[in-house]
């Protein structure tokens, strides 16, 4: 049975809680209840899911007691944990590529131990110095991947890899969108996915990483045709964006997802048709980014469908969420407290 707006899984990504508090605490040895008030202070904006990004709290990297003290931290909360992001560990880094890898590889294990259903990855890599010094990072100029068939050839090998490590946990491998990398325009992110060459490896579609950008774009709706049919997951955020012709002016800022460049009524609707039945999360920069991407999931459950009449066909990869009921693959992904 397809998903409704009322079971759609839709996940808070976590961009505002730092891997390092304001009093010099580091997340990642933090105690569990320090832990449990982020999840608590995601509960509390309405979600009943997050996106565990390792910029915040890298489970491939904690021991298998504080593992479980992550679960027990999500199942006590009624916040579940169908999702990580590996943030800014390229496969082919040239210096850490290796290194990265092998992390990837520790991310599955433990996203399987968690029961944790999909796994997103990119090509991005660690903010340039000047996109350091910028207020938003994206105006200035980070890592290009090399015009090289050979490196290209060593992410499509290391990705297959990685998914089938993935297959065999039961785990979606999603690709997200990032620019000047091999995943960075839509017709490069679906060559990769094609050449990848497994149903449990796609793409993530974060049209707003490419819309964002201070220089000439793709059209963000030839973007969304490109890639949906490869969406197994799905990052959600919007921009405001003005481009002056005769200054060769751009700026873009964070928008609500109703009011920015992309027109997310339209692009649901397409990825719906196009078979799209993986987790959605919200995304925002600057301010209480929390509070800005709860108001995005009660507009998302506004425009997605609102019965279940609708075909399941379409998509080039495997969907996660197959059934109204809940996730197709095995683990706990959401705790009881999760919509039906």
């Amino acid at each position: 049975m397809p998903l409704t707006a009322s079971n759609w899984p839709i996940a808070a990504a976590l961009l505002q809680f730092p891997a390092v508090s304001r009093t010099g605490v580091r997340a990642q040895d933090a105690p569990a209840e320090q832990w449990r008030r982020v999840f608590d202070t995601v509960s509390r904006a309405g979600f009943d899911s997050l996106e565990l990004a390792d910029s915040w709290v890298s489970i491939a990297d904690l021991s298998p007691s504080r593992l479980a003290e992550m679960a027990a931290v999500a199942s006590d909360s009624g916040v579940g944990i169908p999702s990580v992001n590996i943030v800014r560990r390229s496969v082919i880094d040239a210096d850490r590529g290796d290194e990265n890898l092998a992390y990837a590889h520790r991310m599955l294990d433990a996203s399987a131990e968690l029961g944790i259903g999909t796994v997103c990855a990119s090509l991005h890599q660690p903010l340039s110095p000047e996109q350091k010094e910028r207020l938003w990072f994206w105006t200035g100029q980070g890592h290009v991947d090399p015009d090289d068939e050979e490196v290209r050839r060593l992410a499509t090998d290391r990705f297959r890899e990685l998914g089938r490590h993935a297959d065999e946990l039961g785990i979606l491998l999603s690709l997200e969108l990032y620019e000047d990398t091999y995943l960075g325009t839509s017709s490069s992110a679906v060559r990769l996915v094609e050449e990848i060459g497994l149903d449990n490896v796609g793409l993530n579609p974060d049209i707003g990483n490419l819309v964002r950008l201070h220089r000439t774009i793709e059209d963000w709706w030839e973007i969304a045709a490109a890639t949906l049919p490869y969406a197994n997951y799905w990052h959600v955020k919007n921009y405001s964006r003005d481009e002056h012709q005769a200054t060769s002016t751009v700026t873009a800022v964070p928008a609500y997802l109703e009011v920015g460049l992309i027109n997310y009524r339209e692009a649901v609707e397409f990825a719906v048709g196009a078979g799209f039945q993986g987790l959605l999360v919200c995304e925002h920069y600057g301010g209480d980014g929390l509070s800005v991407s709860a108001a995005n999931q009660q507009y998302l459950r506004r425009i997605l469908p609102q019965d279940d009449s609708y075909s399941l066909e379409g998509s080039r990869v495997r969907q996660l969420y197959r059934e109204a009921s809940g996730p197709s693959a095995p683990g706990a992904a959401f705790p009881a407290s999760s919509r039906p």
